[in-house]
């Protein structure tokens, strides 16, 4: 409710009533919400009051604008903390969500010359290539594609880890997972990733590309894998100290 009487400044009375209402699920990602008249109109408010708590809310992500259809409910992003090293299984089970996979393809292949460099193998040497879709909740989220040696993996099948790769080389290799690194960069989605994706052409996505290493004295490269995640469902974060 708005109450005119308190110092709190009616735009920002509004603002918390719709993110009440998202929050409450009376408003679900997706949903059309009032216009501004209809909003002025219910509170007896100005719609210029109501414009400044839309505009604040589109900043903070919590509701988008489309252009000549209205204003809507947006989707929650998923947040990934780049400060550890975890699987998206384990992301996700983190959240409360479950994790799934579509498996687009599944092969053992040559490795090219960059592979080999980046798995520290020969150019000759054998590599598994898994390619999935990613879904929390049923949703999928990413396009992943992993790499991995195959002496280090053997002669694995699909179902050994149809769930989590991570789980499948600490709990049924025993191999540890040490470190890994990563890079991060906006580009815009392929056909395969809009089809996959079921997003717009063009749309952005995230592309994530992980290098990970088990914890031995040779700090052996278990993992290559390249990720395209929805932009529109996910964002990262880390801790970062000032030296």
């Amino acid at each position: 409710m708005i109450d005119k009487q308190s110092p709190i400044p009616i735009y920002y009375q509004l603002e918390e009533e719709i993110k009440s209402m998202i929050h409450t699920k009376q408003l679900k990602p997706g949903d059309l919400l009032p216009s501004e008249r209809e909003f002025a109109e219910k509170y007896a408010i100005s719609r210029m009051t109501v414009r400044q708590a839309i505009n604040n809310l589109v900043k903070e992500g919590l509701i988008y604008r489309q252009k000549g259809k209205g204003t809507y409910v947006a989707d929650k992003k998923f947040e990934q903390d780049l400060s550890g090293l975890t699987s998206f299984s384990e992301d996700m089970r983190n959240r409360g969500l479950t994790p799934s996979s579509n498996l687009i393809s599944f092969e053992f292949i040559q490795a090219n010359e960059q592979l080999a460099s980046i798995l520290s193998i020969a150019p000759t040497d054998i590599v598994c290539r898994i390619k999935r879709v990613r879904l929390a909740d049923d949703e999928p989220v990413a396009v992943e594609t992993v790499y991995s040696p195959q002496k280090l993996v053997g002669d694995m099948n699909y179902l050994d880890f149809s769930d989590s790769f991570y789980d499948y080389v600490e709990k049924k290799l025993h191999h540890k997972i040490g470190f890994g690194y990563q890079t991060i960069e906006a580009a815009p989605a392929s056909d395969e990733e809009v089809k996959h994706l079921n997003i717009p052409k063009d749309s952005p996505v995230l592309v994530m590309q992980r290098t990970s290493f088990l914890q031995n004295k040779d700090q052996t490269p278990i993992e290559f894998a390249t990720s395209a995640y929805r932009a529109d469902k996910y964002k990262f974060k880390m801790k970062m100290k000032r030296d």
